[in-house]
C-alpha cells in the first residue's frame, strides 16, 4: 500500500462473514478519525479497499481469499449481445444526477429493496439511521444517480468519483422491475459515464465466486481482478 504509509489501520476480531455463511472474516479498517482526501481515497481503492459511509475497509481473512476486488477497464468496453438486449429494455429509462442528500423517495426505495432482496443479510431490517450512516454520510465526490421509467423511480446508484475512475458504492431498486435487471443496467450506465469523464476504471467492489449476489460482476468483460496486489485482466 505504497503512499498510504501515514495512515493508521485497525483489524477487527474474527467475526461471521456477511457473504459466505460458513466462513469467518477479519476486516481491516482505516482509522475513522483520519482525513481522507480524494487522492488517498483513490490509492485505497486501487489497493482493494471499499467505502461504507465514513469507513474504509478491506477483508484480511486468514484462511480465505474469496473476496477479490474487481474493476472494469472502460476505455474500450463494447456492449455484448446481452448488454445490448438489456439497453434496449431501458430505452424509456432516463437518469437524473443528484448530490447526496436524504430524500424520502430514495429511502422508501431502499427500504423496499432491503426488505425484499436482502432479508438474509446484515443490513436487514433497514432503518433510517442505517441508511443515513451507510448512504448519506459520504465524501464530497459522491453522486446519486436516479433511474426513472414512465414517471416512476426504479433505482438509485450511489457512486464516488476517483482520480482514475468511478467507484460503484451501492445500487438499490424496486424489485418489481427485476425483469429488466436494474442493477446490471446501472453498471452499464456507469461504464458509459466513466468513458464520458475520460477516466479508465469502474471499480465494482468485491467479486465472490461462490456468492450468488456478488458473482455477477464477471458477466462484464473485460474485467480486472486484484490478485496478490496486482491487477490482472481476465
Amino acid at each position: 500500500m505504497s503512499g498510504l504509509h501515514s495512515l493508521v489501520f485497525y483489524a477487527t476480531p474474527e467475526h461471521d462473514c456477511g457473504y459466505l455463511p460458513e466462513k469467518k472474516a477479519t476486516t481491516l479498517f482505516v482509522d475513522p478519525s483520519a482525513s481522507i482526501d480524494n487522492e488517498t481515497y483513490t490509492q485505497l481503492t486501487r489497493a482493494g479497499f471499499r467505502r461504507s459511509g465514513n469507513y474504509y475497509y478491506k477483508p484480511i481473512c486468514t484462511d480465505c481469499i474469496a473476496c477479490i476486488p474487481a474493476r472494469i477497464p472502460c476505455a474500450n468496453y463494447s456492449l455484448s449481445k446481452s448488454n445490448k438486449r438489456l439497453v434496449k429494455k431501458h430505452k424509456e429509462t432516463h437518469t437524473i444526477v443528484r448530490q447526496p442528500e436524504f430524500r424520502e423517495e430514495h429511502y422508501r426505495l431502499y427500504e423496499q429493496y432491503i426488505n425484499q432482496k436482502h432479508r438474509d443479510g446484515d443490513m436487514y431490517p433497514p432503518s433510517r439511521e442505517q441508511y443515513q450512516s451507510f448512504i448519506i454520510e459520504t465524501p464530497k465526490s459522491t453522486q446519486f444517480i436516479e433511474f426513472w421509467q414512465n414517471g416512476c423511480l426504479i433505482s438509485v446508484a450511489v457512486i464516488d468519483q476517483l482520480q482514475d475512475g468511478i467507484s460503484a458504492i451501492y445500487t438499490f431498486y424496486d424489485p418489481d422491475y427485476d425483469r429488466i435487471s436494474p442493477g446490471k443496467y446501472a453498471i452499464l450506465w456507469q461504464i458509459a459515464y466513466t468513458q464520458q469523464l475520460n477516466k479508465p476504471y469502474l471499480y465494482l467492489g468485491y467479486w465472490i465466486k461462490n456468492c450468488r449476489k456478488m458473482s455477477y460482476k464477471t458477466d462484464f468483460r473485460p474485467i480486472e481482478l486484484l490478485v496478490k496486489d496486482r491487477w490482472t485482466r481476465i
